[in-house]
């Protein structure tokens, strides 16, 4: 239904100005011209209803803006920026800006896109709907600008084990504020951080104090930036410790590990440390080194061994950071005392095994004896004389029992 009209001879007028008009001035009239023709067939408001979506873009990136009307009369459709200026009346572009295009206009929705967003782009544009009463609803850009850069900075390029240092990262010009994460190799640790905001945007210095072990040497310290404009940011340093010596010390000969009188002795000393030492030093606790050992290196050989060259012999490094040892204790034992300990060994293995075949066979004669008795079974014979109980004397008794015996009862009695 039409609340007012317009007539047409006053639109042929404005479009005759408008075709005579300067080019400058051209333009304002022919949106003129498209208003008058709206508001010549203004439709009620009964029944529709504008639409639109918020919208997050990142800086650079391109951002769609989409007015779309529910239950559509053909009501004309425009769109606004942020200061209220036209971008697009229907399918006409009033703004010269010309990164924003037409994507789709019909009766039911005006869509528009913006290339080459940026932060000066942020705010509300407004889609209007000419209808009686005029509806108006507005949609919001919000753009998003990741970390403009990202630095790591560690206080000592060189730290000593046991010592604190201080890690820092900064993520700077970033919308909205960054989240800074830290890692040492795997492992997730917490830092501190603090924020700044200039003109909109925020810069974020994170700082990690860590104490490093010689483990930690060669171990990246990692900063993770956690922003929704950007992903898998992140800068790292590693790590650089030096620790004191580690000392060890490998019996390279003889290899059984037995030392005995006439023998060779060799010892290795096996260091690591950061620095590296440079030298190692062999020597003999409460006494000096024999006179025919040599040293070589990290290398101590002693040819010829006797009962004099028994005691404690210890090998010691040192760097810029500390100094360390290991200790090798020797002793010499007889030059038989390997051959009387094989003897001893032959002799308790023979013993062992004429035990073993002695108790066997006793266990089998055990067992041959108990089947032999279970299977034979002995009997006898007993008389015993009838009548001698009633007899009147001895004499009686024996002449009763000698008659008896003829007619004496076999009983049978059984052993095992």
């Amino acid at each position: 239904m039409a609340s007012a009209v317009l007539p047409s001879g006053s639109l042929c007028a404005a479009a005759a100005a408008a075709a005579a008009a300067p080019p400058g001035l051209r333009l304002r009239l022919r949106l003129l011209l498209l208003l008058l023709s709206a508001a010549a067939l203004i439709p009620t408001g009964d029944g529709q209803n504008l639409i639109t979506e918020d919208v997050t873009v990142v800086e650079g990136e391109v951002a769609t803006i989409s007015c779309r009307v529910k239950n559509s009369d053909d009501s004309v459709i425009q769109l606004l920026n942020p200061n209220r200026q036209t971008i697009y009346f229907r399918d006409f572009r009033p703004l010269k800006d010309s990164r924003f295009q037409l994507v789709n206009f019909s009766n039911s929705e005006l869509r528009v896109s913006l290339t080459n967003v940026s932060i000066s782009d942020e705010g509300r544009y407004f889609c209007q709907l000419y209808t009686d009463p005029p509806q108006e609803i507005y949609t919001t850009i919000t753009v998003l600008v990741p970390p403009r850069n990202l630095m790591i900075d560690i206080q000592k390029d060189t730290a000593v084990e046991g010592e604190e240092i201080e890690v820092n990262c900064t993520a700077m010009a970033s919308k909205p504020a960054t989240t800074i994460r830290w890692f040492k190799g795997n492992k997730e640790l917490t830092g501190k951080s603090e924020v700044e905001e200039w003109s909109d945007m925020y810069t974020v210095t994170s700082q990690l104090m860590l104490t490093v072990g010689k483990e930690d040497d060669g171990v990246p310290v990692i900063c993770l930036v956690d922003h929704p404009a950007v992903k898998d940011m992140q800068t790292q340093r590693y790590l650089e410790v030096q620790y004191k010596p580690q000392v060890h010390i490998q019996l390279t000969y003889p290899p059984q590990g037995l030392t005995r009188e006439g023998d060779t002795l060799e010892l290795t000393c096996e260091v690591i440390g950061k620095p590296q030492p440079v030298m190692v030093n062999w020597v003999r606790l409460d006494d000096d080194l024999p006179q025919h050992a040599v040293v070589s290196g990290s290398n101590l050989l002693i040819n010829n061994l006797n009962k004099t060259d028994n005691g404690t012999y210890r090998c010691e490094a040192s760097n810029i950071v500390g100094t360390a040892h290991s200790d090798y204790t020797l002793y010499v034992y007889d030059s038989r005392a390997g051959e009387d300990n094989s003897i001893r060994a032959v002799d308790h293995a023979v013993i062992g095994g004429v035990v073993a075949v002695v108790v066997f066979a006793m266990l089998c004669l055990l067992i041959i004896l108990g089947r032999y008795f279970a299977r034979h079974k002995g009997t006898y014979f007993t008389h015993e004389a009838k009548g001698a109980d009633d007899a009147a004397d001895a004499d009686t008794a024996i002449i009763n029992a000698e008659g008896g015996q003829n007619n004496s009862e076999e009983k049978k009695e059984y052993f095992i």
